[in-house]
């Protein structure tokens, strides 16, 4: 692996691992709960540091697959939310 492929693997791991941190504090501030706030740091934590482990991987071609099917799963989700808010505003 060439030093350019390392540092974009290394840019990927951190970008992803920040996307991970800001889902983590966006569903603890949703919740507000105490005890939900620590599990999602934890989790944040964990995740933060295996996406540093496995950067080097984000260039597998499965890999890129997988996330590419979880951005899906995140727009769907994303989509849904919205229409349920959109919702609830016309009742």
């Amino acid at each position: 692996m060439s030093q350019e492929d390392g540092a974009q693997n290394k840019a990927t791991a951190e970008k992803f691992s920040e996307m991970i941190k800001a889902f983590g504090n966006a569903i603890s501030e949703i919740f507000d709960d105490p005890a939900l706030k620590e599990k999602a740091k934890e989790f944040t934590e964990s995740v933060s540091e295996s996406a540093k482990v496995f950067g080097s991987r984000f260039t597998d071609e499965e890999v890129k697959a997988k996330f590419k099917d979880l951005g899906k799963a995140a727009q769907d989700f994303g989509r849904s939310v919205a229409e349920h808010f959109k919702d609830e505003k016309g009742k």
